[in-house]
């Protein structure tokens, strides 16, 4: 039996925490500390470890994940499924707005335009306000049953604020910034990258292990109620609005259009302001508004008469591969690079395009002098889509998966069976040292002023060089000894500049060494957490995690560095020079401590770098990105979206004065 009491405190403590994570994630808006809420949720789960009979289906510690499973079952849907016909022109729409008057009998419908979010759709069944299953879409008929990873999403409710039961569906999506972060780590690791978000979101909701899909911090948008007449809900603007009341995340950025042609405005806005969204969108979803007119018009064997998907469509452009480059990183990687004929693409010229590894290549048949279409991934990153075979000549050149390292000669070869990544396994690779020792040296690392690319490489071919700890044992002689073209005042002024960056910052260091998957943010965090180099290098991959931000494969990847000999061998001779691996934290004030700071704009005061540093002087946290966790945005000189965006999630703004006179 279990105690009155503890049953009580732990439907109170339940109650309490879902309640402000649907403050937290959905409505943008926390009531409590991320301290007083962990101090929650611990005594929540302490409860559930105690008493494991008490968990109930939804408690919030499902948002950490659980157990593997061996697979998922294929459950028919209550209802199908249907697909959206779309379209990508002005042209289709009238047509479709034509079928529909027709449809009615010559009565003009208002429209709901929603945006088309591009990710993964799923069906959700509540029994008396609770969630007990989660759906993919599948074939349309039957999906697979993804609850025990559906569970882990925050913007998803595990109860409902009514005590009803529903079917509703909606888009499952990966945010722009995680999939930024996910494919820097797996490319790091010599995995596949993902090719979109959503393809990210797939991949992650078909993953065995929910404490993995916990990790990846996906999202979500409810759009569709099942059977809306049993809660006299009439029209799609009264669905989403009933949605939003009882918990579920839903995109506001829809709008009601009372013509076909306010449609169109709809969809050129969202077109050219896309971009400005912290998710993809496709296109835009376009409904008749009411429910008895969609049951009048009805719908196709795969596809409803009453909606219609209206895209976008991305700039493709075709070019030709000039030569296929094999660059070597610093970990070993071998990276086919496609040198292109120059071309125009979304205003910008496009003369390179990584191939990331030979598994791309080969899955999109791409060859040296082949005529392939490109575009740019998410509007920035340019990107081979596939190759035209119709357009070859017999000149083109197979490309070969390397044998050797293109630099040194040393045979290539993967870490892991599951590695997609070719690598130099070479230690003393000489490109490897160079491209270390040029990420140690630079502005974002121990900032080295005067030893450039050319000096490196010259230190490197003599031997004076053979890892990162070796600029410290360079003296005059050995770098006089390089010859012409280094004089005794660039000598003098290097030397110094070695000697000043001993006394670098310990995140500095931390992002300099090399430790695959760790960059700015993470090397700040594992600075400001463990205050030494050397309590990092004995951390387990337990004690790194509990930091937020760091996944388990991040940790995997830092204990891996610390426990090779040669990383062993490096931190002494790095410490026996007298490199600084204390955090030194230079504050002017606490004034802004632990309050994440973004900016829109451009400041007259300075620049963004200086700025940043203004923030951490003062015990703030900068950020480039809004989120959610922003307290202060900063309006500079033409601000982007983000003012508008902070406005909605109800995040203060100040301008640079005001910020300037209240934190000094």
């Amino acid at each position: 039996m279990i105690p009155k009491n503890i049953v009580n405190e732990y439907e109170q403590l339940k109650n309490e925490v879902l309640a402000h994570n649907y403050k937290y994630f959905v409505l943008a808006n926390p009531v409590i500390s991320d301290e007083e809420y962990d101090k929650l949720f611990k005594r929540l789960v302490e409860i559930e470890s105690l008493y494991p009979q008490i968990k109930s289906h939804d408690s919030p510690s499902f948002r950490v994940g659980s157990a593997a499973v061996s697979g998922f079952a294929k459950i028919p849907h209550s209802i199908p499924m249907l697909s959206l016909d779309n379209t990508y022109n002005d042209e289709d729409i009238k047509a479709f707005n034509d079928r529909v008057l027709k449809g009615l009998d010559g009565q003009s419908p208002e429209y709901l335009c929603e945006l088309k979010i591009d990710g993964v759709s799923i069906s959700l069944s509540y029994e008396k306000g609770i969630l007990v299953q989660a759906l993919t879409r599948g074939d349309g008929i039957a999906g697979e049953d993804v609850t025990i990873n559906i569970k882990t999403l925050h913007s998803i409710p595990l109860k409902l604020n009514a005590d009803i039961d529903l079917q509703v569906r909606g888009e499952v999506y990966m945010p722009n910034r995680e999939f930024e972060r996910i494919n820097n780590e797996r490319d790091a690791l010599g995995l596949t990258v993902f090719a979109n978000p959503r393809n990210a979101t797939a991949g992650t909701l078909k993953l065995l292990d929910s404490m993995e899909v916990a990790k990846r911090h996906l999202s979500s948008f409810m759009y569709y109620i099942i059977d809306p007449s049993a809660l006299k809900i009439e029209t799609q603007l009264q669905a989403l609005e009933y949605l939003d009341k009882i918990g579920f995340s839903v995109n506001k950025e829809y709008m009601l259009a009372k013509s076909i042609d306010s449609v169109t405005e709809y969809w050129r806005k969202w077109d050219t302001q896309r971009k400005t969204l912290p998710y993809e969108t496709d296109g835009i979803v376009v409904k008749v508004n009411s429910f008895t007119k969609q049951q009048i018009l009805g719908q196709t064997i795969r596809s409803p008469r009453w909606a219609i998907a209206y895209k976008y469509t991305s700039e493709k452009k075709i070019t030709r591969i000039i030569k296929i480059n094999l660059q070597v990183g610093s970990t070993g990687i071998i990276t086919p690079v496609a040198e292109l004929e120059p071309v125009q693409l979304e205003g910008t010229t496009v003369k390179r395009a990584s191939l990331h590894n030979f598994e791309y290549i080969a899955e999109r048949d791409i060859m040296e002098n082949d005529y392939v279409l490109v575009e740019k991934a998410g509007g920035i990153i340019p990107q081979v889509i596939r190759s035209i075979p119709e357009k070859r000549s017999g000149q083109e050149k197979k490309v070969i998966f390397p044998q050797s390292c293109p630099v040194c000669g040393y045979t290539t070869g993967k870490l892991s069976p599951q590695e997609v990544a070719v690598r130099c396994l070479n230690p003393l690779c000489p490109e490897k040292i160079i491209r270390s020792i040029e990420n140690f040296v630079s502005k974002d690392a121990m900032n080295i002023d005067g030893m450039g690319p050319k000096i490196i490489e010259r230190l490197a071919q003599a031997g004076y060089i053979k890892d990162i700890s070796d600029i410290y044992y360079l003296d005059e002689l050995k770098i006089a000894s390089l010859g012409s073209g280094i004089g005794i005042k660039t000598i003098s002024n290097l030397m110094d500049q070695i000697e000043k960056s001993k006394n670098s910052s310990l995140e500095r260091l931390l992002c300099g060494i090399g430790i695959p998957l760790v960059g700015k943010k993470t090397a700040r965090d594992l600075a400001i957490n463990f205050k030494d180099l050397r309590v990092i290098a004995k951390s387990s991959i337990h004690e790194l995690t509990t930091l937020e931000g760091i996944g388990e494969d991040m940790a995997r990847s830092i204990v891996s560095f610390f426990s090779s000999q040669s990383s062993c061998t490096l931190v002494e001779k790095l410490e026996k020079a007298g490199v600084n691996f204390i955090y030194k934290q230079d504050k002017v004030s606490d004034i802004l401590k632990d309050i994440i700071v973004s900016v829109t704009g451009e400041l007259l005061r300075f620049k963004r770098k200086e700025f940043e540093k203004y923030v951490h002087e003062r015990g703030g946290i900068f950020s480039d990105n809004l989120t959610k966790k922003t307290k202060i945005l900063v309006i500079g000189q033409n601000p982007s979206s983000k003012a508008e965006k902070a406005k909605s999630w109800m995040i203060p703004s100040m301008s640079e004065e005001e910020f300037f006179e209240k934190y000094r």
